[in-house]
């Protein structure tokens, strides 16, 4: 059975780079270990989070959106930047999720913003949330401005080598695809 990665792009908008970039990850992660992939957005969640105070207020679908959050082996978390911080419907998501439920969980933390003055959500604002629910965010952060897209595809070298490492940092937590078939002859 295959470890799951599930990727959470903390946006509305569709297309949209956050997505694009969550699920870029989350593609050479499936590709390097075997993980069987799953990319949701805000729009998948579904409008009962906008209205729900606990989770049991949540529809079915975001419900599901939820538990396979918790469920994951690895996160892939993307947040597009707002005046400098993620959106407030993301981190509601984040607040539905008991503390205890991603502990020494593998995640890899990514943004997009419109310019490099939004860099540092990914270490002032992301790795200090997940690091309350004592989660293992990966070292590398992925950042990436609107010049690192083309037709909402990676397209930066320089994005793309940072996106090589953090998924070789995964090694750590994840057998290669390599080991599991060699263990399997």
């Amino acid at each position: 059975m295959s470890l799951r990665l599930v990727g959470i792009a903390g946006s509305f908008n569709r297309p949209s780079k956050t997505y694009a970039l969550v699920e870029h990850i989350a593609g050479l992660a499936a590709e390097s270990y075997g993980l069987a992939t799953k990319v949701y957005d805000l729009k998948d969640v579904g409008p009962s989070l906008g209205t729900a105070l606990s989770r049991s207020e949540l529809d079915q679908q975001a419900r599901t959106v939820l538990d396979d959050i918790v469920n994951a082996d690895v996160l892939v978390v993307g947040s597009p930047t707002y005046k400098g911080s993620y959106p407030g419907l993301f981190k509601h998501l984040i607040d539905l999720i008991e503390p205890n439920e991603l502990r020494s969980k593998p995640i890899v933390v990514a943004a997009t913003g419109g310019g490099d003055r939004h860099a540092l959500i990914v270490e002032h604002q992301l790795r200090p949330l997940f690091g309350f629910f004592m989660a293992h965010t990966l070292p590398t952060a992925v950042y990436a401005s609107d010049r690192d897209f083309v037709d909402y595809r990676v397209a930066s070298q320089a994005l793309s080598e940072r996106i090589g490492s953090v998924v070789d940092e995964l090694a750590t937590f994840v057998p290669s695809r390599k080991a599991t078939l060699q263990a399997a002859e």
